[in-house]
């Protein structure tokens, strides 16, 4: 041990003079060696120091080998020959001797060097001491200063695993924090075992290690056997084992099992949280024996750590899988099959990290069989990501099915919808979107409430956005007092597919809508023609891309019809003082007409259609039903069928100057190019059709 910085001695040029006393007060010796002669002179307090008698030493630095171990000699004379060459003034160092007794001491000296005016050395003199008890005490502070970092790199785990635990969603997410060698590993353990409690009356192993030190029939045990897991629980303390015979003697039935492990020492403590036990978690160290009172500490401390988040855990797992059940339970079990169409469903549910029940959100699809070869499909997202938000959407899919199953159109399904929302006991709205098709005609009316827009694809893979005009979300729409919902229209050829979804298939980090309708888009033309490889693929995409939204995804395409048909047909039932039905009436006339390319002359078949229901409506008693088809022959006709339950037939008269009524059917006669009237059992059909031109 060197010590070069020593300060150089400030002594008299006649020393030495006799500065013993003075020196002997500091317990040091001192010696003059004069380099001329080889003399080495030491002082009685130096004979003491190197425990020699004076008679025993005659004046020779080589004298003093029997004191000072050859390896501390040629260190002391390395230090003193580098100290003379480069010029220093002084040298200092720690160096062993050996005691009469034979046991080594340590030994301090320090050497002022005097040169003459060439910088020749003529004398170094100095002074010895005995630095046994300095050298212990900074011994004594090494060993405390490394406990206290062991203690700072222990307590440093404990909060580094602590913080990893905050973030823990799973049990299996709290054992992978606590396996990873990062973790506990940095305590010493060579492995862990945990057991979460069950019944309150045994304990399930959860973890093990190392590979392959599983004991078998520790799987489960009960917590009255003699295991130290099932001690600790049932003690409620925990158990610290600081020797192999002390596990063998308290444990003789684990032991045998375990001793290829090695085990020199180990931790059990008990996992409470609540004052509850939940289960037990052991170390098991090879290379330890005993746990210090800080010991014992740090490991409690884990132990209450780990027993929190595992709590948290287990009480996401509960929460997550009472949501998942409650939102299965709310989607359809099953999509019913539904001729003139492939039809292919889907749902992610989110992976983001967060509160309990972020795993499961209100997203939904449905498909609805309707009279006359139509059917309506619905995509919809209720606000929120928990259990509320699907116990919402469950509701909501169950009265949109209700509300299209009664024959309401679809502008009247959703401003149901919203209505029902509104009232209901919630702070939640939810975007919809509601299709019906007719899979005879292709022709499909579509309704947006606050959702995206759909997308078309061609069997060509070319693939589009159709925009859609729409209204406030569900329950937004009853609270604004604007129950508007426009009814889109579009035709789905055969072999086309319609794809409707929720935004969490849209939506980019980072990305505006527009961008990720965009790249829906390439994904869509680029990918299979078979509308369930299809919708594969998209789930397929959006797992990969993770997120924090869930998705749903429902895709219809339209089949190719085996025979030819003669045209298209859709019909209406419109209820007697319903005007909401006379309205769908009128809008399925409107998007038929359009949808058959029969535009250049839409407001004659509206005027006369809507003629020929108000006549029904007024002059009889029931209800009225509307069919709209097209008939193929020589020349292309559209053909309009009010029917009601009267056999009066109706007749042509004369309408007075100031006369507001009884030129229906004039109007009739004067717009259409044939028309007449039908029985049909005990009511009648009045038809008319118009000649329309061949579709592109």
């Amino acid at each position: 041990m060197v010590d070069r910085g020593a300060s150089a001695l400030s002594l008299p040029d006649d020393w030495p003079t006799h500065p013993e006393p003075i020196l002997a007060l500091n317990r040091m010796g001192s010696f003059d060696w004069d380099l001329d002669n080889g003399l080495f002179h030491m002082d009685a307090q130096a004979h003491e120091v190197f425990d020699l008698r004076p008679d025993e030493f005659d004046g020779h630095p080589e004298s003093l080998a029997s004191r000072v171990p050859p390896t501390e000699g040629f260190r002391l004379d390395t230090l003193v020959s580098q100290a003379l060459k480069d010029g220093s003034e002084n040298y200092g160092a720690y160096f062993r001797i050996r005691t009469r007794s034979g046991t080594l001491r340590w030994t301090h000296t320090q050497g002022y060097i005097r040169r003459d005016e060439t910088g020749r050395p003529r004398r170094i003199i100095g002074i010895v001491r005995d630095a046994t008890e300095e050298l212990a005490e900074s011994e004594e502070r090494r060993e405390q200063a490394a406990a206290d970092e062991a203690r700072r790199q222990q307590t440093n785990v404990v909060q580094l695993t602590t913080a990893a635990l905050a973030h823990a969603r799973t049990v299996q997410d709290v054992i992978d924090i606590l396996k990873d060698t990062q973790g506990l590993t940095h305590l010493g353990a060579t492995s862990l075992v945990m057991g979460l409690l069950e019944a309150g009356s045994r304990i399930r192993l959860v973890a093990e290690g190392p590979s392959g030190s599983f004991v078998p029939g520790t799987l489960v045990t009960r917590i009255d056997e003699q295991y130290p897991m099932s001690e600790v629980v049932r003690t409620l303390s925990p158990r610290f084992i600081e020797s192999p015979e002390e596990f063998a003697q308290s444990y003789p039935i684990l032991w045998p099992h375990i001793t290829d492990l090695h085990i020199t020492s180990a931790a059990y403590m008990p996992l409470i949280a609540q004052a509850r036990p939940i289960g037990a978690i052991g170390l098991l160290y090879s290379d330890r024996a005993g746990f210090s009172a800080e010991d014992r500490n740090v490991l409690v401390a884990l132990g209450s750590s780990i027993a929190q988040s595992l709590q948290r855990a287990m009480l996401y797992e509960q929460e997550k899988d009472l949501a998942t059940g409650l939102q299965q339970a709310m989607l359809p079990r099953t999509i019913p099959s539904v001729p003139g169409a492939e039809v292919a469903v889907r749902y992610r549910a989110a992976g983001a990290a967060g509160s309990l029940g972020r795993d499961i959100g209100g997203d939904w699809y449905d498909l609805i069989p309707l009279p006359g070869g139509r059917v309506g499909a619905v995509i919809g997202d209720v606000q929120g990501h928990d259990t509320h938000a699907a116990a919402v959407m469950g509701q909501l899919r169950i009265v949109l099915r209700a509300y299209a199953a009664e024959g309401h159109t679809p502008a009247t399904v959703m401003a149901r919808a919203s209505v029902f929302l509104h009232e209901l006991d919630t702070d939640r709205f939810a975007t919809c979107l509601y299709a019906e098709a007719d899979l005879s005609t292709g022709v499909v009316q579509v309704v947006r409430a606050g959702h995206i827009d759909p997308m078309l694809r061609g069997p060509d893979g070319t693939c589009r956005r159709v925009a859609i005009e729409g209204g406030l979300p569900l329950g937004l729409s009853a609270e604004f007092g604007s129950l508007e919902y426009p009814v889109g229209t579009l035709e789905l050829d055969a072999d086309h597919t319609l794809l409707l979804c929720t935004d969490g298939l849209v939506e980019l980090p980072g990305d505006d809508l527009d961008d990720g309708m965009h790249a829906l888009t390439g994904l869509i033309s680029a990918g299979p023609l078979d509308v369930r490889e299809l919708a594969d693929r998209l789930i397929d995409v959006a797992e990969e891309r993770g997120g924090d939204d869930d998705v749903a995804l429902l895709l219809l395409r339209r089949r190719v019809l085996d025979t030819p048909q003669a045209g298209g047909r859709l019909q209406q039932h419109v209820a007697p003082g319903d005007p909401e039905a006379l309205t769908g009436a009128r809008h399925m006339i409107r998007a038929a007409v359009r949808a058959w390319s029969a535009g250049d002359r839409a407001d004659e078949i509206e005027l006369v259609a809507d003629e020929l229901i108000t006549n029904a409506l007024m002059h009889t008693e029931g209800a009225a039903v509307v069919t709209l088809r097209v008939l193929a022959g020589t020349e292309r006709r559209l053909r309009v069928e009010v029917e009601d339950s009267s056999s009066a037939l109706p007749r042509r008269r004369e309408a007075g100057e100031s006369g507001v009524s009884g030129r229906g059917l004039l109007l009739v006669d004067l717009l259409t190019d044939v028309w007449g009237v039908e029985a049909r059992g005990g009511g009648k059909a009045v038809w008319c059709e118009f000649v329309v031109p061949e579709r592109d």
